[in-house]
């Protein structure tokens, strides 16, 4: 009698968490088709990673990122909450859209990172241009004696004019004077 209790109670065990993974999900009335399903979650990973590095920024201006995401592709929360479980149930079609999305975000890094080394030879180069510059003007002025002013050489020699009587203070220009008269 106990045997046939424990086989019955160890079959109907098995049917019922057995029967579990074997249900499936209704499809919800207003599914995210996958490509849009795939532009959400790729959008809200940009904004994820925005918050991360500037919060305080975000917070400061109002703005709302999950607001926002709804918004732009038209959606609400439950929207997305049912269309997230049953592509998360399908577990194929799930990660088919998560490979989409990490594609996505890989093209960019691949273009920013492109964008970035432009930008830093560009600004290399510059600095290299700024410093030839910087140094043949300096290696000017070592050789001639030279000032710069309105971007043109001045030769300070022929424009330093001698006094005619060598000054030596006040008192020596007030008797000058009273010699003059």
């Amino acid at each position: 009698m106990i045997k046939k209790t424990s086989y019955l109670f160890l079959m109907l065990l098995l049917v019922s968490c057995g029967g579990e993974g074997k249900k499936r999900i209704k499809k919800p009335d207003n599914l995210i088709s996958k490509d849009k399903m795939v532009d959400v979650i790729y959008d809200m990973s940009l904004i994820s990673a925005a918050k991360g590095v500037n919060r305080k920024l975000m917070e400061q201006k109002g703005v709302h990122p999950v607001k926002y995401i709804y918004e732009k592709f038209a959606i609400d929360s439950t929207q997305f909450a049912q269309s997230n479980e049953y592509y998360a149930f399908d577990l194929d079609a799930y990660e088919e859209i998560y490979k989409k999305v990490k594609g996505k975000l890989e093209k960019d890094k691949k273009h920013y990172s492109e964008v970035v080394q432009v930008e830093d030879k560009e600004r290399d180069s510059i600095n290299k241009e700024r410093r030839k510059t910087r140094d043949s003007l300096k290696e000017q002025r070592d050789l001639n004696g030279v000032i710069l002013g309105d971007k043109k050489l001045i030769d300070v020699n022929k424009t330093r004019q001698k006094p005619a009587r060598p000054l030596k203070n006040v008192d020596s220009l007030k008797r000058l004077r009273n010699q003059q008269k």
